[in-house]
């Protein structure tokens, strides 16, 4: 099993004997102890986490201090508080995406998860943008899906999404669920922490046009976004065309 123990850093400090900037507080670095057993699935999605008492003994620190890294990874939607219950590890559920990355909201102000149809899935060679986008070098294969999100029954984004093969085996083989993310997380241990995005006003192609029913040039908005794991690096690559005649994007900046 391994081990996580905490190893503290003496402070660093010049040849006058200041501490250098930057040296990281304690909590930060019970946080990273922490990030650590997620990454390695000690701490799988659902479980609940001991109690702050339990982790502070166990690692040498003060109860406030633990208490820190889990509030911080808790506003990071890493954990969930749930009170008189204690903290869990937080799933890829379809409230978690809806809240943390889909922010394609309906005109009428109420949040739905879409609902997806699968245009194509396949295994691909990579082209420059997924490369740059993923890391990836000049030889990797992506598996590629290509689907429609709806939302109300009517179809409002034309999504690709691109994955290292590497990383995913078997995806391509079987069926594409809605939820990519709780996949990743369940079977593969890939667990979405935050992404990138970029926003750009475009108009749609004829070919885009049509899977969206829409009039060739109608405008979109256009989404990139790169998604990272836990450990920071990127993971998937997904862009998509969205129409905004009854919907917007919404995002709550803190």
């Amino acid at each position: 099993m391994t081990e996580h123990k905490l190893e503290i850093a003496a402070p660093a400090e010049t040849a006058g004997g200041a501490e250098i900037l930057g040296f990281r507080p304690l909590y930060r670095q019970v946080k990273a102890n922490f990030v650590r057993r997620l990454v390695e699935g000690v701490w799988a999605p659902g479980t609940a986490l001991p109690s702050e008492g339990q982790l502070a003994s166990e690692i040498g620190v003060s109860q406030g201090t633990v208490r820190k890294a889990l509030d911080e990874l808790a506003a990071e939607n890493l954990l969930v508080r749930r009170q008189g219950r204690g903290t869990f590890v937080a799933e890829h559920d379809e409230q978690r995406i809806l809240f943390q990355f889909f922010k394609l909201v309906p005109d009428d102000g109420v949040a739905r998860f879409p609902d997806s149809t699968v245009l194509s899935c396949a295994i691909a060679a990579v082209d420059a943008d997924e490369q740059a986008a993923l890391e990836l070098g000049p030889e990797a294969a992506v598996i590629r899906i290509r689907r429609i999100r709806s939302l109300g029954g009517r179809p409002s984004v034309l999504e690709t999404v691109s994955l290292p093969a590497q990383r995913f085996p078997g995806l391509a083989d079987g069926p594409v669920p809605n939820n990519l993310y709780s996949l990743f997380a369940t079977r593969y241990g890939v667990t979405i922490a935050h992404a990138r995005e970029r926003l750009k006003a475009v108009a749609l192609s004829a070919e885009e046009a049509r899977h969206l029913g829409a009039a060739a040039g109608t405008p979109a908005l256009a989404i990139d976004r790169i998604a990272l794991s836990l450990e920071g690096s990127p993971v998937e690559r997904r862009f998509s065309l969205c129409l905004t005649e009854e919907a917007h994007y919404l995002s709550d900046l803190r």
